[in-house]
């Protein structure tokens, strides 16, 4: 019971990190739903492989970011529907319609880029280092530091066309 016990604290610790990536690699909530648990399954089955060499979040990016591009590759791809779900609803005090916007116009772009971009920006913006980045992907550093300028530059171009 203790195997059972650990794993659930730590999904009870990192839930949001499960849930967004989820969200990210999904555009309905049934869909999302579904990846959550799968991603849940997908640890639990690798939970006696984990080492601790690296940090507990470290191994279930990797594992999450995995098991949605794996999820992603058997599903044809359906014609592409923008959720908005991940944009926190506006509150009524220090709401900046222009703001909001440009949120949402980002999280389509976001929606734009390839599978594994769209990965590679979500640690970006979780705040992981280039070196936490190398190992959740498993390219070096400097590829890291490469593909996160071109996708910032990707993402900037489409950003001031629109």
């Amino acid at each position: 019971m203790q195997k059972q016990d650990a794993f659930v604290n730590i999904i009870k610790e990192h839930q949001a990190l499960i849930y967004k990536v989820s969200a990210l690699y999904t555009d309905q909530k049934q869909d999302q739903n579904d990846l959550y648990q799968e991603i849940v399954y997908q640890l639990w089955k690798s939970f006696d492989s984990f080492r601790s060499e690296s940090k507990v979040s470290t191994w279930m990016y990797r594992v999450a970011l995995n098991t949605a591009i794996r999820q992603l590759n058997k599903r044809k791809r359906r014609p592409l529907e923008v959720s908005l779900e991940i944009v926190n609803s506006p509150s009524a005090e220090g709401y900046d319609p222009v703001l909001e916007e440009r949120i949402k116009l980002l999280h389509a772009q976001i929606q734009q880029l390839n599978i594994l971009e769209r990965g590679i920006i979500l640690l970006v913006l979780e705040g992981k280092k280039y070196e936490e980045i190398a190992e959740i992907t498993g390219f070096t550093k400097t590829n890291i530091g490469t593909r996160i300028s071109r996708i910032k530059e990707k993402l900037k171009s489409e950003m001031t066309k629109n």
